[in-house]
């Protein structure tokens, strides 16, 4: 490490490696429970030399290198285990290109993602994947996680939209992988690779993104139910209508008693939520719109608000996106699990956590987007005593999953907390492959 670092600040300066205690030690840790060791040294890439020179030098000497983009993430991916060095992103901020003839944005890794949404929508166009921390998380960590969000059950998620990138391996070599064309065969499908890998694979130094037209309408509804199986069956009556919303939320009774806490008027006797959200041309987003009001009917809800203008529609999405901190309050600790099964067993996945809640004592709420399978389930508790129930309780719940012909994670990744649980998915035949 001291070879490494002596190395470092010869090549790149102390206005760029960050070594004191105080300051790295703010990279010891993210938005997860995971628990790290302070790095030896933090680098704030502000160039693609910069990550150049960190990857040659960390190989040479032997030091691990954890790449980090804004620490967003839920399931320890930018936690540094063994200490070493932490390449902080954030510093490559650049939106270098949006172009509306071959309708791409070239941009690098550490570009806030509301950012990309509100440059591109002044320019007419659009770039769909929307996690729920936009206006925190960075370009690269979404390439790195393969970020979802509530959009994904129209617009699906980062992958579909990253066409060419430019990465850096350990060691320091730089590749060009993919294109920037519509369409390209040519060899293995590497920037698909990097998509997703959790920054096992190389550094993203730059990232050429597919964008679409931007809808020239969006309406917001916001439903109330009795029961959150009153809430799933809308999902399953607008699929059978061919209605493919832009966002199907669902809220379930303890995820509201959340929102309630922290001071947002929901009725009492609804046990849960859906924020729907269809969006295209003015006749199409009208024609569903009612489409969507007859579904909620037709499923015995209690009220269907219609956003009236923009500032509604963001309060009522400011609610949902708010909802993770709010359940964090709940509770001395929170673990949130992302678990997808096919659209259909959404009401099976409902009585499921209802059951391992009852078999385990521990107390489980849950949220996400309904509209692709997406649920993230929270197990909450106080005593540390009660830890071991808590894992017992994921585990039959990824099992169950798994049985449902469902994944283990849709969007948060593995990272380090969800590393024992691959084997209930993965055959060890396909593990021993990616390693």
């Amino acid at each position: 490490m001291d070879r490494a670092l002596a190395a470092l600040e010869r090549n790149l300066g102390d206005s760029v490696v960050m070594r004191t205690t105080e300051f790295c030690e703010c990279f010891a840790h993210d938005e997860s429970e995971a628990e790290g060791r302070i790095p030896g040294a933090v680098v704030i890439a502000t160039s693609r030399e910069h990550v150049q020179a960190t990857l040659a030098i960390a190989a040479e000497a032997g030091v691990p290198v954890t790449p980090r983009g804004a620490g967003t993430g839920r399931t320890g991916g930018a936690v540094p285990l063994c200490g070493g060095i932490v390449l902080a992103m954030t510093g490559m901020n650049r939106i270098k290109e949006i172009d509306l003839r071959d309708m791409v944005a070239v941009v690098e890794p550490g570009v806030i993602l509301a950012d990309l949404h509100d440059a591109v929508e002044r320019e007419g166009a659009f770039y769909p994947p929307d996690p729920n921390s936009l206006k925190d998380c960075a370009i690269g960590g979404n390439i790195a996680e393969n970020a979802g969000g509530p959009r994904a059950v129209k617009y699906g998620v980062t992958k579909d939209y990253v066409i060419g990138l430019d990465v850096t391996l350990m060691g320091g070599a730089q590749m060009r992988l993919g294109r920037r064309t519509a369409k390209g065969v040519v060899g293995y499908d590497l920037a698909s690779l990097i998509v997703g890998s959790e920054g096992t694979l190389a550094v993203v130094t730059e990232a050429t993104l597919r964008l679409v037209p931007k809808p020239q309408m969006v309406r917001t509804v916001l439903a109330l139910f009795g029961s959150v199986h009153d809430a799933a069956r809308v999902i399953g009556l607008l699929v059978r209508q061919a209605i493919v919303p832009r966002c199907a939320e669902l809220v379930d009774a303890g995820a509201l008693g959340a929102m309630r806490a922290q001071g947002v008027g929901v009725d009492e006797r609804a046990s849960a939520m859906l924020i729907l959200e269809v969006d295209g041309d003015v006749a199409s987003c009208e024609r569903d719109l009612e489409r969507v009001g007859e579904a909620c009917t037709s499923a015995q809800s209690i009220d269907v608000v219609v956003a009236q203008d923009a500032a509604q529609r963001d309060r009522i999405w400011g609610a949902r996106r708010e909802l993770s901190p709010a359940i964090r309050r709940l509770s001395g600790n929170k673990l949130a699990e992302d678990v997808v099964v096919p659209r259909s067993k959404i009401p099976e996945l409902i009585d499921v956590l209802e059951r391992i809640s009852g078999e385990t004592g521990v107390r489980t709420l849950s949220y996400g987007h309904a509209g692709d399978g997406n649920l993230h389930v929270n197990f909450l508790w106080d005593d540390d005593a009660q830890e071991p129930r808590v894992q017992e309780a994921i585990r039959k719940l990824f099992c169950a999953v798994v049985a449902m012909r469902g994944t283990i994670s849709g969007e948060h990744g593995i990272g380090v907390l969800k590393r024992r649980y691959v084997g209930i998915e993965q055959a060890g035949e396909v593990i021993q492959m990616q390693r």
